[in-house]
């Protein structure tokens, strides 16, 4: 995996922020998903990529995540959080003409920027459908706390059982973890009908979240979408999300 240096920045609450840098040119915002961090783009290779395509890649790892400070205290984690983090890391770096662009909570955390106000070029909402959006279900949340809850309690070899022995191998912090899924809000209708960016919905073939991907692309007016080969895991590491990613970046 290629390396790149962990800066720090501070939150509007204070909380010690971490994020990555790789490249130089136009800017390119990269948010990852629950329970991951900034490496996710550079141990697939897609941070090479868009290096070698003349973009600098900004990778944040969220609160409660990676390199980024993890506290315990409910109060840390108010609604919204996360979509503040990501103002704040724009505002840090003085950035007015960028992109952005974020796979699963990554791409909810995208839309929630879009409707409070960041204003990329182009955006690219990755690994998600409308009903994810909206706060009707699906998504990793409901998985997450029943992992949580029954550690070391699963059948072997049961999905619960495989991210709980990956969860336990990593650093991950199941109490910042749950703060942070209590503090993702919804997104309701006629504030995706009001986002103006051009935004490409990309989703896995095999992703669950595909049933309303297409909805979501519709309800944004400049949005588009695109289908990638994969299921919500194997499509993230895969070169085509890349691919899908520069294809929509170079046509608009």
């Amino acid at each position: 995996m290629p390396d790149a240096d962990v800066s720090y920045f501070p939150a509007r609450d204070g909380v010690r922020l971490a994020y990555r840098e790789a490249g130089r040119g136009r800017p390119l915002v990269l948010l990852h998903g629950i329970t991951g961090d900034s490496t996710m783009w550079l141990s697939h290779g897609h941070a090479e990529t868009f290096e070698a395509r003349g973009h600098r890649v900004i990778m944040p790892d969220f609160r409660g995540h990676g390199r980024s400070a993890k506290p315990h205290d409910a109060a840390c984690y108010p609604p919204d959080v996360l979509a503040d983090d990501g103002l704040a890391l724009l505002d840090h770096l003085a950035l007015n003409d960028y992109d952005l662009g974020g796979y699963s909570l990554g791409a909810r955390m995208v839309v929630r920027m879009l409707v409070r106000g960041a204003t990329p070029g182009r955006a690219v909402v990755a690994g998600q459908g409308l009903r994810e959006v909206l706060g009707l279900g699906g998504g990793a949340g409901s998985f997450l706390r029943r992992v949580f809850a029954g550690s070391g309690s699963f059948d072997p070899g049961s999905p619960e059982e495989r991210a709980d022995q990956w969860l336990r191998s990593s650093d991950a912090d199941p109490v910042a973890l749950l703060h942070v899924l209590d503090s993702v809000v919804p997104t309701p209708m006629e504030q995706l009908g009001r986002i103006q960016v051009p935004t490409l919905v990309v989703i896995g073939a095999d992703d669950e979240r595909s049933a309303t991907a297409d909805q979501l692309a519709a309800a944004l007016p400049k949005g588009t979408g695109a289908v990638v080969p994969g299921d919500h895991g194997t499509a993230a590491g895969g070169p085509e999300l890349t691919a899908a990613i520069l294809d929509f970046l170079a046509v608009h």
